[in-house]
């Protein structure tokens, strides 16, 4: 389809074209004439646009069903577009709930109104520079996020953990989300040429929700699954504006005072043990309550614990011991 729209746009020809078929649509159409088993391409959506009237595809977008045909939605549906292309577009959307593209001529560019949005597909060359530039913010802004959950680590590790340096980890978390579903809408746009790109985006977002999630469930108390949902929900419907008060994304989310003292639970701490199994994890937290007492278990103390067994004991103690060596050497300015 991108293919499609971008050599409609340099014939420089317009075109209207409603992506999906059903009786609303019939409805709201007048002429043309059907096409018989004829398979969409670009080159060939490319050439029928090249008539008057309008293009109904099949809802899969793998045929091309009428062409030249004029569309009438209701004169009532309110539009604020004053060409009178874009105009049909945008009610044959409404009308129909179909996606509609309309192409146009003078201005040579591509919209697509879709559920009460209207997106306008800039020229692949343009989105690849935007979304390139998103790209190099987006990684910035994850090594960022990377930082303040070491920093998270060695807090936990050395009981000196706070409520703000856990919101700072959900404040960069949730921002790293936001920008990569930016990023994601712009890629989309793409088509085939941002495959390298979704490889990007999905590295850069490996994690981000179930880091989240599981900092949230470390120290909100109490740890029930209504409350973790709440707190999510209450953080991805702030306003930019609210995500960077820290006060305010610790009240949204529940917690305490700013500056007091929290401990962990160990769920995301535990969640970096190499092939732990999460019904294992919750089984170590449950048998030793506290955090600071599963840091100080003996293998055979855990071992001591359902699935563990010997070889995960001594996993498992390794990797407390080299986290406690690493808060032992923590640069706290950085």
């Amino acid at each position: 389809m991108r293919d499609a729209l971008e050599r409609i746009l340099q014939q420089e020809k317009g075109a209207l074209m409603v992506l999906g078929s059903s009786q609303q649509v019939k409805q709201a159409s007048s002429g043309g004439f059907a096409l018989d088993s004829c398979s969409f391409t670009p080159a060939r959506l490319a050439e029928l646009a090249k008539m008057d009237g309008g293009i109904v595809l099949d809802d899969d977008w793998d045929m091309i069903l009428a062409a030249n045909v004029h569309f009438i939605p209701g004169g009532s549906i309110p539009t604020d577009e004053t060409g009178a292309r874009h105009r049909t577009a945008e009610r044959m959307a409404v009308e129909t709930a179909k996606p509609v593209v309309s192409v146009s001529e003078a201005r040579s560019v591509a919209t697509l109104f879709y559920d009460g949005e209207k997106v306008a597909l800039a020229r692949p060359t343009e989105v690849a520079a935007r979304v390139n530039q998103d790209l190099q913010t987006l990684d910035r802004l994850r090594r960022r996020l990377d930082t303040a959950e070491t920093r998270l680590d060695v807090l936990e590790v050395s009981g000196l953990a706070d409520f703000r340096s856990v919101v700072t980890v959900l404040q960069r978390a949730e921002l790293v989300r936001r920008v990569g579903r930016a990023i994601e809408r712009q890629t989309i746009t793409l088509g085939e040429e941002g495959r390298l790109v979704w490889v990007q985006l999905a590295d850069l977002l490996r994690g981000v929700e179930n880091l989240r999630d599981l900092t949230l469930r470390d120290h909100i108390r109490p740890a029930r699954d209504a409350t973790i949902k709440k707190a999510v929900n209450g953080l991805t419907g702030m306003s930019d504006a609210d995500l960077a008060d820290v006060d305010r994304v610790a009240d949204v989310v529940g917690f305490g005072e700013i500056d007091g003292g929290t401990e962990s639970r160990g769920h995301r701490l535990l969640s970096k043990v190499s092939r732990l199994p999460e019904a294992v994890r919750d089984g170590l937290i449950r048998q030793f309550r506290t955090f600071d007492r599963l840091l100080e278990a003996s293998p055979e103390d855990l071992e001591a614990v359902d699935g563990v067994g010997q070889a995960r004991a001594t996993q498992i103690r390794a990797f407390f011991d080299r986290i406690l060596l690493a808060a032992q050497h923590w640069d706290p300015d950085l």
